[in-house]
């Protein structure tokens, strides 16, 4: 078991024996936090690029809003997914909501060219399209596909972009829709044989990428840097689009990278955390990048969120990886007053954390202000509580070697997670959050429930192992085990059955009427997302020199090419 002590003074009474902590061994930050405002240097939001920008978002404007009929069709579609998948549909959410209307309404007449049409790809295009935001299309629309027995049928196999279609299609099933059940089967296994056969380097790829990573559970932005280079390759890619996409990212990337270089001075300087908190994981940039999955796009402010996700990430290290009970009880305390007056009854090292909290909230109040919402400061005060108070939870049963059910274990420890507290607080960031939106978000709604136990499950499976070299307490993978008597391996399996299930809720909640707007609805989309790309195969927030650093790169660090 990995341990560390910290020794206190010899007391009247002798010497008492030094604290024994359950510290991990966390590895450093990967980045040179120092020189990272330096490659703010290194871009440029010239006049020029502005302006061509602004000439190239038009076009793309014009080509959205032209009339659409059974002609141009297929070309509509084949454009949303392109405006979508380059990253840029924000700039034009009423024109692709107008369009997807038009779409639908053409699409579910009697008689209409899709019911006649054999053609798969564009099928399963349309099927996503419209299921992605929030039309209730349904799945009987692939029964020309499937044979006599209910087995889809075996001339299709060759179809390798029908075949790419339908699996990201399959992405948006919900519960009880066994012919996308069996169409996810079919499209996945198809997929895996083209790998091991003769394809062209880009159908590969495209392939490859797509089993990787599906396009249901990535991260918008993070996509686009894929997709640019695929659509680049395309002899029937739009050069307008294309270029104003790049442009966009460009300028994107400079108002990302300016966001993050404030963050590192807050983080590195006035809280200095490599030097005030060893014990904690030192990621603000690794945050910064969690929160830019959440939301991209210009009109957010992330620097509330990416502070308290931070903020967050120390807590946790601070309840798991550091603290005593005694100590824990008192900072758990500290939180549920709230008053700067309980910093003397704490240790040195909660005294910087408990203060940069009360710190951060005093900015967020202060901001919301400007809004006059600072009525909605109540409900992200009790979010904070209900966090540590999980927290709390945890370390008792640590300490008493408690192990829960699997019931009262993913109550407390989806809590712990800090999703349902993180959630919530974003659409602190979204000008049309209202008080019912955050009620209705403290309330447990399905959506954020499913996102939670997204991550709390999926953190699990790739952190187990690395968790229990350590006193920590029991994970879902053993409390799974014991309470069904079965195999780590059994218990595994199950786990990750009720991670697609989850997703499936997350499906069922985004299809119209929502309880909420569709853009709240997003938020928590957004988190399970983050889940899904960095804790497939180990914790690429932990072990932040891998996958996570690629992925930093390309979002902040790489250009693309114009």
């Amino acid at each position: 078991m990995a341990s560390g002590s910290l020794s206190l003074p010899t007391s009247a009474n002798g010497a008492k024996p030094p604290i024994t902590r359950p510290t991990a061994n966390f590895h450093p930050s990967v980045w040179a936090i120092a020189s990272f405002p330096t490659f703010l240097l290194s871009l440029y939001e010239s006049d020029s690029h502005i302006q061509q920008a602004k000439l190239l978002k038009e076009d793309v404007r014009k080509t959205l809003v032209s009339p659409i009929d059974h002609n141009n069709f297929s070309f509509k579609l084949n454009f949303i997914d392109s405006v979508q998948r380059l990253g840029v549909s924000y700039h034009f959410e009423h024109e692709i909501d107008t369009l997807l209307c038009q779409i639908y309404d053409i699409s579910t007449e009697d008689n209409n060219i899709i019911a006649h049409s054999d053609h798969l790809y564009q099928t399963a295009l349309l099927f996503r399209l419209l299921r992605q935001h929030g039309y209730r299309i349904s799945s009987s629309i692939f029964c020309k596909f499937q044979d006599q027995t209910g087995k889809f049928k075996e001339s299709l196999v060759d179809d390798i972009q029908g075949m790419l279609s339908l699996y990201e299609a399959t992405g948006l099933r919900c519960h009880g829709e066994d012919m996308l059940e069996e169409a996810h089967k079919f499209s996945f296994e198809q997929l895996m044989k083209f790998i091991t056969t003769q394809l062209s380097s880009s159908h590969a790829a495209r392939v490859q990428h797509s089993l990787k990573q599906s396009l249901r559970r990535c991260l918008p932005r993070l996509e686009a840097t894929y997709y640019t280079s695929f659509y680049e390759e395309d002899p029937c890619h739009d050069e307008k689009l294309l270029t104003f996409a790049k442009l966009d990212f460009n300028m994107l990337q400079e108002l990302h990278l300016k966001e993050v270089s404030s963050l590192t001075k807050w983080w590195t300087k006035d809280l200095n955390v490599s030097t005030n908190l060893p014990f904690a994981r030192d990621r603000i940039v690794e945050c910064s990048f969690w929160i830019l999955g959440v939301y991209f796009e210009p009109q957010y402010s992330r620097w509330i969120t990416t502070k308290v996700a931070a903020l967050a990430s120390i807590i946790d290290d601070l309840y798991d990886a550091y603290g005593t009970i005694e100590e824990l009880e008192l900072f758990t305390s500290a939180i549920e007053r709230w008053d700067i007056c309980c910093l003397v009854d704490l240790p040195k090292y909660m005294q910087l954390c408990y203060k940069a909290i009360l710190d951060v909230y005093e900015e967020i109040e202060l901001e919301i202000k400007k809004q006059e919402k600072v009525y909605l400061m109540k409900y992200v005060k009790k979010e904070v509580k209900r966090l540590v108070q999980a927290h709390m939870a945890e370390a008792r049963w640590c300490h008493t070697n408690h192990i829960p059910t699997m019931e009262e274990y993913m109550k407390v420890r989806g809590m712990s997670t800090g999703y349902p507290f993180l959630i919530t607080l974003s659409f602190l960031c979204m000008e049309d959050t209202t008080e019912e939106v955050l009620i209705w978000a403290m309330n447990e709604p399905i959506i954020i429930a499913a996102s939670t136990t997204i991550c709390r499950i999926m953190d699990d499976i790739v952190g187990d192992e690395f968790e229990q070299q350590r006193e920590h307490v029991v994970s879902s993978i053993y409390c799974y085990m014991k309470q069904h008597k079965v195999s780590r391996k059994c218990a595994i399996e199950e786990l990750q059955k009720l991670v697609e299930n989850a997703w499936k809720d997350i499906n069922d909640a985004c299809l119209i009427p929502t309880q909420v707007p569709m853009t709240f609805l997003m938020r928590a989309v957004n988190y399970a997302c983050v889940i899904d790309v960095l804790y497939k195969d180990e914790d690429n927030y932990t072990n932040a020199g891998g996958i996570m650093k690629d992925h930093i790169e390309s979002l902040l660090v790489k250009k693309m090419s114009l």
